[in-house]
């Protein structure tokens, strides 16, 4: 028996789930999201998913708390009226920064985002780049993991004439992200040296690895408020790189980001469209926003139809 694939999607992203819906040549179905008088999330599903293979396409961006809720109430939704498999598509996982414990008396909550979204009912999670690997080992329902650098970033930088390319890792962290782009890229690799100080605080002390007369390229998974970016880009600078651009999956650009961005030497920073970009933003500060409609659309697709999703980066 064939099960129908079905996509819904909240208010976090609607634009990316109607381009992931183009490219799966399905419809967006229809469900109401509303908020109560007092801010109370309200979901109502104006079609029939008895049976269903129901994909739920939510990044849990700013507002985090809201766009969160957002998501467990549709999943819970979808298991009470009888889905028979719900899979939450998060281009973005809000609070994945809160990975680990790094002083005392402070949670895990992105475990506890994990834990909430299997109480609410998924049966599976597709996620791109979270931003630290063992978020995968907080669930016990399977994981897809998709990485947006290798197969939606690198065409992009091809096409920039670089001369003599290193990719720059801002952070031990982003390390791994760096050398898997610098392989696929036939890159050098560049490692900062970074202490940080607080959240939204980072120092970097030096730079491991040659830039000099070279096309640097910054890679970061979240570019938030812009303060490791920016001390990476100090950095490679002071060391004398030709040209500076920089990438990163999720583009928060909370606070002072975009301030920051425009007063510095970055050429161009690349990003994708996991959340929503405003034109004000990419006009504001050299931005270019890709897309990573098909990569997700594609997994969509082998999902539903049981076929390997590893193979994407194969």
């Amino acid at each position: 028996m064939a099960y129908e694939l079905k996509l819904f999607t909240g208010n976090a992203n609607r634009p990316l789930a109607e381009e992931i819906a183009q490219y799966l040549h399905v419809p967006v179905c229809d469900a109401e999201v509303t908020r109560f008088s007092d801010g109370e999330v309200y979901v109502q599903v104006n079609e029939n998913v008895r049976g269903a293979d129901v994909f739920l396409i939510q990044p849990t961006c700013p507002p985090a708390n809201d766009t969160l809720m957002e998501l467990l109430i549709m999943v819970d939704a979808m298991k009470r009226a009888s889905a028979r498999r719900i899979t939450a598509v998060l281009p973005y996982y809000g609070y994945a920064r809160q990975d680990r414990k790094v002083q005392p008396r402070v949670p895990i909550s992105a475990k506890l985002v994990a834990d909430l979204l299997e109480a609410a009912g998924i049966d599976r999670l597709l996620a791109l780049d979270l931003h630290a690997g063992q978020i995968q080992g907080f669930f016990s329902v399977p994981v897809d993991h998709l990485f947006a650098g290798p197969v939606v970033m690198i065409d992009h930088l091809r096409k920039k004439d670089l001369q003599d390319p290193v990719i720059v890792a801002p952070d031990a962290g982003g390390v791994e992200r760096a050398r898997a782009m610098a392989k696929r890229f036939d890159a050098g690799l560049a490692i900062i040296d970074k202490r940080r100080e607080g959240p939204n605080s980072a120092v970097a002390m030096h730079l491991i690895g040659d830039v000099k007369g070279r096309d640097a390229i910054v890679i970061d998974d979240i570019i938030d408020t812009a303060g490791t970016l920016l001390q990476a880009v100090t950095a490679v600078e002071r060391e004398g790189a030709r040209r500076i651009l920089a990438c990163g999956v999720h583009a928060v650009l909370s606070g002072p980001a975009l301030e920051r961005i425009r007063h510095s030497p970055i050429e161009e920073v690349v990003v994708t469209n996991s959340i929503p970009v405003t034109d004000d933003k990419r006009s504001a500060s050299r931005i270019t926003v890709l897309t990573v409609a098909p990569l997700l659309g594609e997994a969509i697709r082998r999902i539903h139809d049981e076929e390997s999703v590893s193979t994407l980066f194969a």
